[in-house]
């Protein structure tokens, strides 16, 4: 499994519709080829930075299979409009998992 890790800068004022919005989307990746979790965090330092971690099956089904589907374009439609800046993604595996 790899993670697709995305750094997202959210407009002030802007975050309960946010968060709201990607509720919403929550069936659109579960409906995903390869798409096994999805989870957003909120900075506390810096509360206009999130980050929306979501567990793949492989790489490709993020950067291939996600992103050329209608499910994508939904996504953006959806959360786009909230963007401070344009989203940060990288993507990770574990290496160690201490507990």
């Amino acid at each position: 499994m790899i993670y697709e890790i995305a750094e997202l800068y959210i407009k002030p004022a802007e975050h309960d519709a946010f968060q709201a919005a990607v509720a919403r989307a929550v069936p659109i990746f579960q409906a995903a080829t390869g798409c096994l979790s999805l989870r957003l965090d909120r900075d506390i330092e810096t509360p206009d930075t999130y980050h929306l971690v979501i567990g793949w099956q492989t790489l490709e089904h993020h950067t291939v299979d996600f992103r050329g589907s209608a499910g994508f374009q939904d996504w953006r439609a959806l959360v786009g409009g909230f963007f401070a800046q344009a989203p940060k993604v990288e993507h990770f595996r574990t290496v160690v998992a201490g507990f």
